[in-house]
């Protein structure tokens, strides 16, 4: 269907185009009541004002800065490409658009955000790994006029515009709620995580332990594993975690960086043996999935991410329409059965 346009809206509420642009646009001289009824109409209607259009009319050129990790690749590649495509699909827009990047999250991002402050950009879209050590970059930047937009995570004292991220409570509950229906001898589960200073994996491992402990009140959880996004790292402790006593009888990986996990467990031949729900789905993790070794993996869709937090931030410069402060995405949840619906879309 054709998108509704401001006349389409206009007829609708018997009132003039001008009535409507003044409404869209929160312009002055018109009534709060009519400025509800306008905007209830277009979202009633679909409206999406026609961005590229607007932005020619202003004459302005966009600057939009990029910042996230190199690692890990799996899951950042994808969502850097989901901004690529929402940027290609802008057509008529003038957009700049700037890809930078730092070694992986809470590890060199500050200093760039510093060593950028040059580049002027209108609005960046923003990994953050550690709230706590770059809140204070972000909000120099928002009070000098910058919109941020957080993706992947967040930094909610940031004075930041607005988070895009997948539901990260929900994917930790979702994987505790499978562990419950699967596992039923009484034993230990384990986590393998990034790092807890980020919002988002510290959101996973409060949403899997509560829920672990709402449904499977037989499994005790073991201290969680912060393996900092390193591959190396990540294989060091999942092999110290398997050569201990008691071995766990499932590992819930909280990121993308379940491959040395993986090979850990081949490893030690317990592949298969020992139960594990990993998150994101790429190449490599196909086999395990195919083959069972994996039982599920929590797809955090870093190209939807990207696509969307983008669109939002475009919206914002071009239009001044104002997203909603948290826009969260649900999980797939990836099995063996459904697989193909993932790899062969």
């Amino acid at each position: 269907m054709k998108p509704a346009s401001i006349k389409d809206i206009a007829q609708a509420l018997g009132v003039s185009i001008g009535t409507v642009d003044r409404a869209l646009h929160n312009r002055s001289d018109i009534s709060p009541a009519t400025r509800a009824r306008v905007l209830k109409k277009a979202e009633q209607l679909g409206y999406r004002p026609n961005l590229a259009a607007r932005s020619l009319k202003l004459n302005r050129r966009l600057h939009i800065g990029a910042y996230f990790p190199e690692q890990i690749a799996s899951f950042f590649d994808l969502l850097r490409s989901g901004v690529c495509a929402a940027s290609s699909a802008s057509i008529g827009l003038n957009v700049d658009l700037a890809f930078r990047s730092f070694p992986r999250l809470d590890v060199g991002d500050v200093e760039l955000l510093s060593a950028d402050a040059s580049r002027r950009f209108g609005g960046i879209l923003i990994t953050p790994g550690n709230p706590s050590r770059i809140e204070p970059a972000l909000r120099t930047l928002a009070r000098r006029g910058v919109a941020i937009i957080c993706v992947a995570s967040d930094a909610p004292r940031s004075e930041r515009l607005a988070s895009v991220a997948i539901d990260a409570y929900a994917s930790g509950a979702i994987a505790a709620d499978l562990f419950s229906r699967t596992i039923f001898k009484t034993g230990h589960l384990a986590t393998i995580t990034g790092k807890l200073t980020t919002l988002d994996h510290a959101e996973k491992l409060r949403g899997f332990a509560a829920n672990l402990a709402l449904y499977a009140p037989h499994l005790t959880l073991l201290p969680a594993i912060e393996s900092h996004e390193s591959p190396q790292e990540a294989h060091r402790q999942a092999v110290a975690l398997l050569s201990r006593s008691p071995r766990p009888l499932g590992i819930y990986v909280s990121t993308a960086n379940s491959l040395p996990v993986l090979h850990a467990l081949e490893e030690v031949n317990l592949l298969g043996k020992v139960q594990v729900i990993t998150t994101d789905i790429f190449p490599e993790l196909v086999p395990y999935i195919e083959s069972g070794s994996v039982f599920a993996t929590l797809n955090q869709r870093p190209f939807s991410q990207g696509k969307t937090a983008f669109e939002l931030l475009v919206r914002y410069l071009v239009d001044g329409s104002v997203p909603k402060p948290v826009t969260s995405l649900a999980p797939d949840i990836v099995l063996r059965s459904n697989l193909a619906l993932f790899v062969n879309p």
